[in-house]
């Protein structure tokens, strides 16, 4: 793809995150290693601690007596003000209708330059990375987490959009993945080393536990839905098995049990059933049967299975990431759709457009592909 130099410089910056009045700057920088950050840490209602990891060492603030948090960045000098209101998150309706248009994307692994560049070309973001596309939808289908080293960057350019798209009438939707529930379950085996060699040594503070109830980021990802429904088309991670189904589970009832697990210690979902289903290979954030074989595991779905899921959910096509495919594809003519492609092989990242009913691929340079 061909950016001009300012679109350059701009998938470059940090993001500034401004939550009234929506607005958000940005800065050019030249990136420094050693740099990382913010995390907001909640002691209470009106009391955080704001910190980073700069230079070698952990430089931190605490605000006191506030309903607003507001900070300049204090890592270096830049004029990058951050604002968030000490109310926590809410939790969002996991149903829509009436949706005019829907933009999604996933498993982006840290990789923030790409993700920037497709939301660029696809109008999705303006050249100062504020929401641009009005009232439609983007879904981020999971996995933020993990591999490349920009996650934090992206979490909160995904934190800031979510909060500026309503103001267009328009929505941003953050699925939970595999990768999600792996670090705030303390499973760091994929994380980069940025993350393990800087804040999380200097600060002794664990990585998981940097994502925790009690800090920003972590009481924002326990809002988000395992599974969303838009229009008539279902979002999952993974997938859906046939035994989800059979133990009869809505999705309100995934989404508001997935949260519970997600706050309970190994031994606790260990001998409790329904937690241990739910993040366990047959779960949503796990199962690949609508995609492909898992050996002696289970085999791939046959269309009247996945018809059968589809019917359950009273729904027209099913949306997946977790399991990579040469491009975003089309399966079961149309039953489900898979949008986790390659980055290395392709170059840039795909998406999967709906608008006017149809789908489209979306390429790295915008170039829409409508299926037959």
């Amino acid at each position: 793809m061909k950016l001009n130099s300012m679109r350059w410089s701009i998938s470059l910056a940090i993001i500034a995150v401004i939550l009234l009045g929506g607005i958000g700057l940005t800065q050019d920088t030249t990136e420094v290693p050693e740099h990382e950050g913010p995390y907001v840490y909640w002691h209470d209602s009106t009391t955080a601690t704001v910190f980073y990891y700069c230079l070698g060492e952990i430089r931190k603030q605490k605000f006191e007596n506030i309903d607003t948090l507001r900070f300049h960045r204090f890592c270096q000098e830049d004029p990058i003000k951050y604002t968030i209101t000490a109310e926590p998150p809410t939790i969002e309706p996991s149903v829509y209708t009436d949706v005019p248009r829907i933009f999604v994307v996933s498993d982006i692994h840290g990789e923030y330059e790409a993700l920037i560049d497709l939301l660029l070309v696809m109008g999705i973001i303006d050249d100062e990375l504020h929401w641009n596309w009005g009232d439609g939808h983007l879904v981020v289908n999971g996995d933020i987490f993990d591999r490349g080293d920009r996650v934090t960057e992206i979490l909160w350019l995904v934190y800031h959009l979510e909060h500026e798209a309503p103001l267009d009438g328009g929505r941003v939707h953050c699925i939970l993945g595999n990768h999600e529930e792996m670090v705030m379950c303390g499973d760091n085996r994929y994380i980069n080393e940025k993350y393990t060699s800087g804040v999380a040594r200097k600060s002794r503070i664990r990585h998981e536990d940097l994502y925790s109830p009690d800090m920003e980021l972590g009481r924002w990802l326990r809002t988000k839905p395992t599974m969303l429904r838009l229009n008539d088309i279902l979002f999952v991670h993974a997938g859906i098995s046939p035994e989800l189904v059979e133990r009869g589970l809505t999705i309100d009832a995934v989404n508001r049990k997935m949260r519970k697990a997600l706050n309970m210690n190994s031994s606790q979902i260990r001998f409790s059933d329904e937690p241990r289903f739910l993040l366990g290979s047959k779960g949503p954030l796990w199962y690949r049967g609508m995609v492909i074989d898992m050996e002696d595991r289970y085999a791939r779905l046959t269309k009247d299975e996945v018809a059968a899921i589809v019917e359950y959910f009273d729904v027209s096509s099913i949306v997946v990431g977790h399991t990579e495919t040469d491009l975003v594809e089309r399966h079961y003519d149309g039953l489900v759709y898979t949008v986790d492609v390659p980055l290395e092989e392709l170059g840039t990242f795909q998406g999967l457009l709906w608008e006017n009913g149809k789908f489209y691929r979306v390429t790295g340079t915008g170039e829409r592909e409508v299926w037959d």
